[in-house]
């Protein structure tokens, strides 16, 4: 299977599936000389993991992470970095009504048609279960990118038709909020919407926004691998997204240029600065020193126990079939870190990427001018 590699220098391989023993991720390129411990991921980890409210999954995980190689007192050595999160709360038997069935909205027949068999205890490599392992690598990443002076915030901006409201934003909240909304009027609303979703056994979607600040002028290329083409990709290939948004993303289709236009002013030292940041920070597929901007959609989690028609292996139509188990009716309050996790992967890569763009990097790195 191909596929669970992501990033060309800063490079990460994830492992495992859902129900098997475990979930990893192996990373390479990592600078050596990063002070490096488990607490360091482990604060990630627990934003993510199963079985915090009523609002999530109730499988209980306790995602404790396990440095397996590529620290040697307390620093990374520069050698790939391999990470362990055992799975302690698999229930394989929820799914056995299930084993010869394909679920709505999920990969099960695709799976099936690519492969020849599936895992049919959670979805296997499909499940979200993965997630875990990006989350632990998007940490490593993180810790990087504060070293450097750029942040990544990522919250729910909204939970199905329920939205936040820009002007009431308090990103204080954001890891008090349940549901990861920092608007607390709009997450009471919320509330009440998800509920009414899990009293009639169904689920929601919603979307996550992220933004990233000090992020400097000059990262990406401008054919192919673009800023944003890179995180459209990154973000993508997390399960349950269906669009990626830059900046003002499609109301700059309903915009004209005057209004859509991003004017340069100059500060009181003379430093060019946006007026406006209508482009999410990127211009030509290369970040033009503004904060990056990014919306990210995410499906209704397709797990549920209202019953639905299913397809069966034997091709034939199997009516009111219930899905047994424990999922997520809203999976967007899990989904915000996983969010930062490949917005930080895909930026750290870029960076070092960055690193060969001028000469002058070149020197700064191997002739250093002399005192």
């Amino acid at each position: 299977m191909a596929g669970s590699t992501f990033g060309t220098i800063f490079r990460i391989s994830t492992w495992g599936e859902s129900h098997g023993k475990g979930v990893g991720v192996v990373i390479d390129g990592c600078p050596a000389g990063l002070p490096l411990e488990e607490a360091d991921i482990q604060k990630y980890l627990d934003l993510r993991k199963p079985g915090q409210n009523k609002y999530t999954t109730k499988r209980n995980e306790s995602d404790r992470v396990e440095i397996f190689s590529g620290i040697f007192e307390g620093k990374t050595t520069g050698t790939p970095i391999s990470l362990l999160v055992r799975n302690e709360d698999q229930r394989s038997r929820d799914y056995g009504s299930i084993s010869e069935l394909y679920r709505p909205g999920h990969a099960d027949y695709g799976f099936d048609q690519k492969y020849g068999f599936r895992d049919y205890r959670g979805g296997g490599r499909s499940s979200g279960r993965e997630t875990t392992a990006r989350v632990a690598a998007g940490a490593v990443a993180i810790k990087i990118l504060n070293s450097l002076g750029i942040t990544l915030h990522a919250y729910a901006s909204s939970i199905g038709p329920v939205s936040a409201d820009p002007s009431r934003l308090d990103f204080s909240h954001t890891y008090e909020s349940p549901i990861r909304m920092p608007d607390r009027e709009a997450e009471a609303k919320a509330f009440e919407y998800v509920k009414g979703c899990i009293k009639s056994l169904d689920s929601s979607g919603g979307t996550v926004t992220c933004q990233a600040q000090g992020l400097p002028a000059g990262l990406g290329e401008p054919v192919f691998d673009k800023l944003d083409a890179n995180l459209a990709k990154a973000l993508m290939s997390i399960g349950a997204v269906k669009a990626v948004e830059i900046g003002d993303g499609t109301k700059a289709a309903l915009a004209k240029g005057s209004e859509n236009n991003d004017w340069y002013a100059l500060n009181e030292e003379g430093i060019p600065y946006k007026s406006t940041n209508h482009s999410g920070g990127i211009l030509g597929g290369i970040s033009d020193g503004s904060p990056l901007v990014i919306k990210v959609s995410f499906k209704p989690t397709s797990s549920i126990a209202a019953p639905q028609p299913m397809l069966g292996r034997d091709g034939k139509l199997h009516e009111n079939v219930s899905i047994h188990g424990r999922h997520d009716p809203l999976i967007v309050p899990r989904a915000v870190v996983v969010v930062e996790a490949m917005t930080a992967l895909t930026l750290m890569d870029l960076l070092l990427l960055n690193m060969s763009s001028q000469m002058k990097y070149l020197q700064q790195i191997y002739h250093p001018p002399l005192d």
